[in-house]
């Protein structure tokens, strides 16, 4: 056994998989929303939560991918209740419309999963004009939290069981622009840099949890908000790196074999997060490795919490 994949406090470590850190729990009765539930981590996270019993509505910007991961996932497991609806985080317009849709479903919400993203994009404005990994990592969920709220707390309050809300960030957070957050320059395209700018959107993801526990605590509901680092794995999120580092891809895919994680280990984190019982209480906090982890020192940073709060509750009004 590597060494890196020694079991923490949980009993789990980075090679398990997202069945084992869910197995003998049952999500009977739970409602979750996964953002990017069409590839990846995001998929295998859908699958295994209709394992556990989790009606799972998957938000998808490529609505045809969803259905078929629909199929995949009921053909696999007939009970499983699925359902994919088309929402693209690099809008707000279509964020706004996903979450009146399924608010108008009447369908409860106790676990939100803010999973999708992007990774290392060349400079881009979203349909919103902002910079585009900031706007789809970061302001999307931001936003849809933010307008799914209400529901996870009537949810809650009305079946007597913890929301959970968790923000699927990475280890890049650490590795971001100096200042964290450049809160003047979020579109500024000199000195941009892809990597740093993902780190940003990551940190972000972190700082947002954060804060959002805090506020839920005050506010005395029953909801958690907590965030994570799913571990590295060969996804579609390295495409963009391709022109820029050449033969990078087929070196991340040899390594993977070796040392990164696979989709099952990949999920992990976030089923455990979202599943398991030992998280119950659990807010505010950075998982790694299905345990508890230590973010960076930006992402522990209260004050630059608070103020990425109000910065994003502006631009999303």
């Amino acid at each position: 056994m590597w060494p890196f994949r020694r079991k923490g406090p949980s009993g789990f470590s980075s090679s398990s998989t997202a069945e084992e850190v869910t197995k003998g729990t049952d999500g009977t009765g739970l409602t979750a929303i996964v953002t990017g539930a069409s590839s990846g981590i995001g998929t295998e996270t859908a699958r295994v939560l209709a394992l556990r019993g989790v009606h799972v509505v998957m938000g998808v910007r490529n609505v045809a991918a969803g259905r078929d991961v629909k199929e995949a996932i009921v053909k696999e497991i007939p009970t499983a209740k699925v359902d994919a609806m088309e929402l693209d985080l690099s809008s707000m317009a279509s964020v706004k419309k996903f979450a009146s849709d399924f608010s108008s479903s009447g369908l409860p919400l106790n676990l939100l999963i803010n999973n999708a993203g992007i990774m290392a994009t060349p400079f881009m404005l979203s349909k919103d004009n902002i910079e585009l990994q900031f706007a789809t990592n970061h302001i999307g969920h931001f936003l849809l939290t933010h307008h799914l709220l209400d529901t996870m707390k009537k949810t809650a309050k009305a079946s007597k069981r913890e929301g959970r809300i968790i923000n699927v960030s990475s280890e890049a957070h650490r590795y971001t622009y100096k200042e964290g957050i450049r809160f003047d320059k979020i579109n500024d395209q000199s000195g941009y840099s892809n990597f740093a700018a993902y780190g940003q959107s990551k940190l972000a993801n972190v700082l947002h949890a954060n804060e959002l526990a805090r506020h839920l605590k005050e506010d005395g509901v029953d909801i958690t908000a907590n965030s994570l680092h799913p571990g590295t794995i060969a996804t579609n999120l390295f495409r963009h790196m391709a022109p820029v580092a050449g033969n990078f891809l087929g070196i991340v895919n040899i390594l993977g074999k070796i040392a990164l994680k696979n989709v099952q280990q990949g999920a992990a984190t976030t089923c455990y997060v979202a599943l398991h019982p030992e998280v119950k209480g659990k807010s505010g906090e950075y998982f790694k490795d299905s345990n508890i982890g230590t973010a960076s020192e930006h992402g522990r940073n209260v004050e630059l919490a608070k103020k990425l709060w109000d910065f994003s509750m502006k631009m999303v009004k």
